[in-house]
């Protein structure tokens, strides 16, 4: 780093993004290097639409030493093992996406070969059976998995703006300079181009060597004052809106997030302690927003809580993350809609990459492109995961039809040639999603490959048989000694009872 004075790191916009860039910043760069000051305004709202994680939200908060419980509990939040999909593919379909894998390999060989060769012998039993995480899940128990033998993984449901506001306590304890404000319009440097300062409607201006923009799909700084191009993929996510609502909870929360599929779209249920969330994503040309939205409230369990509001979306990114002394980290730079709950690990992914490789005074160009290259390569291989599950429907509505007809990125459709010729998932470096998480969707929309890898021919069938049969009933009695999820966070991180907003 420079020798001298710290650099003045400043973020515009709170929420989730600002507060995680922040919170890591401060505790992973250290005050000697970088001053961080954050400007949000009161008057700005949340999209509460991110209110599901994935494991990797459990290891932010670890990096920042959060208690698991303290966290939980503020938030009002609950344990996630994965997310169950029901009427994708067909009407009546249920599979589920677990954080964890179908068991350990025999020979080097993936249980999903020797289910193919049971499959192909006439057996039915679901690959979810070979699930650890399922079997848990779907008695609706939970407690962390054993870290000397992690069978699964987890992440949370929780309340986005208790969230917010609990990283914002975080990140004060570490340095972080608040200034409540809305930004006027902003100072480029007129030989550079970069940006030198913010100025604020009470007349208040700050100064900045380095600029994370977090201002959402406004893009401020990134979209606006540095005019970044943003690459459209609607052609490819046809769903361009989303109605949210949150309900009264109706029972035990389940420790996993449901996503079912609806003729226009698809709803999400995400369970809190004292309410859940809940939200219809759909494309307004197939399906007009008063349809989606008496459609959402005739299929929620519990009582509304608030008026349903609706948002607009167009999925894709900027062309650059990184452009000039600016990035953008969340909708402000990238958005995929909420299907996989991908919100807030690409706001993570964003910042750890950063931290990375996080800039001199003077920016070196070779970092900027690098994180560029990483950032786009990670948000394509995510796409092309949210777009199979779409795409892979055998659903007769129109939009699903759509679906079906679109072209595929190459990227996608070499892992559906890979898969339907050898039962094999072809993952590069930049992949977040791993072959377990292909295996589910593949297999839980009915995408069966003609062959199975030579290998899981190596032992007699009826050894194969007895084998997966013995693992089936291990997970089952396992799976048995895990407490009910009510009953953990009772026992551990069980909210006061508050008034909702």
């Amino acid at each position: 780093m420079d020798s001298g004075h710290p650099q003045d790191i400043v973020i515009l916009g709170g929420g989730a993004a600002g507060w995680i860039a922040a919170a890591l910043l401060a505790k992973k760069i250290g005050r000697d290097q970088a001053r961080i000051t954050l400007i949000e305004s009161e008057e700005i709202g949340i999209v509460g639409v991110g209110e599901a994680t994935v494991p990797l939200l459990a290891q932010c908060n670890a990096l920042l030493g959060i208690d698991e419980f303290d966290f939980v509990r503020k938030t009002q939040g609950t344990f996630k093992l994965g997310i169950e999909f029901c009427d994708w593919g067909t009407s009546g379909n249920r599979h589920f996406h677990a954080f964890s894998d179908y068991g350990h390999p025999v020979e080097g060989v993936q249980a999903h070969h020797y289910w193919l060769r049971l499959r192909q012998s006439g057996d039915n039993t679901p690959i979810d059976d070979y699930s650890f995480a399922y079997a848990v899940a779907k008695n609706n128990n939970f407690a962390p998995s054993d870290p000397n033998d992690a069978r699964y993984h987890h992440a949370y449901h929780f309340d986005a703006a208790l969230y917010a506001r609990y990283l914002r306590d975080v990140a004060i304890d570490l340095g972080v300079q608040r200034i409540e404000g809305k930004m006027t319009h902003v100072d480029l440097d007129g030989e550079s181009g970069d940006i030198a300062a913010i100025h604020l409607a009470d007349g208040q201006m700050v100064r900045g060597d380095f600029f994370l923009d977090c201002t959402g799909f406004a893009s401020e700084l990134l979209g606006k004052a540095l005019d970044t191009p943003f690459v459209d993929w609607s052609h490819w996510l046809l769903c361009d809106s989303a109605i949210a609502v949150p309900s009264k909870a109706t029972g035990a929360p389940m420790p996993y997030t449901r996503a079912t599929a609806h003729a226009g779209g698809w709803r999400w249920t995400i369970p809190l302690q004292h309410r859940s969330g809940n939200g219809m994503v759909y494309n307004s040309d197939f399906w007009g927003d008063d349809d989606a939205r008496d459609a959402l409230l005739g299929s929620i369990d519990g009582e509304p809580l608030a008026e349903p509001r609706l948002f607009r979306f167009i999925s894709g990114h900027r062309k650059q993350f990184w452009n000039r002394n600016c990035v953008g980290i969340g909708f402000s730079s990238n958005f995929l809609e909420p299907l996989e709950s991908t919100g807030i690990q690409l706001i993570v992914m964003g910042v750890l990459k950063l931290i990375r490789y996080f800039p001199q005074r003077i920016i070196d160009p070779v970092l900027r492109d690098e994180y560029n290259r990483l950032s786009t390569g990670e948000i394509e291989r995510i796409r092309d995961f949210i777009i199979a599950h779409y795409y892979l429907s055998r659903r007769p509505e129109p939009l699903w039809s759509a679906c079906r007809d679109i072209a595929i990125p190459d990227s996608l459709r070499h892992k559906l040639d890979v898969w339907n010729a050898s039962a094999q998932i072809a993952l590069d470096d930049l992949e977040s999603y791993k072959e377990p998480s292909w295996v589910a969707i593949l297999l839980g929309n009915g995408v069966v490959p003609r062959r199975y890898a030579a290998s899981a021919d190596l032992f007699p069938l009826e050894q194969i048989r007895t084998g997966m049969q013995l693992r089936r009933e291990e997970i089952v009695r396992s799976a048995q000694q895990v407490p009910s999820h009510r009953d953990f966070i009772d026992r551990h991180c069980k909210a006061a009872l508050m008034a909702l907003a």
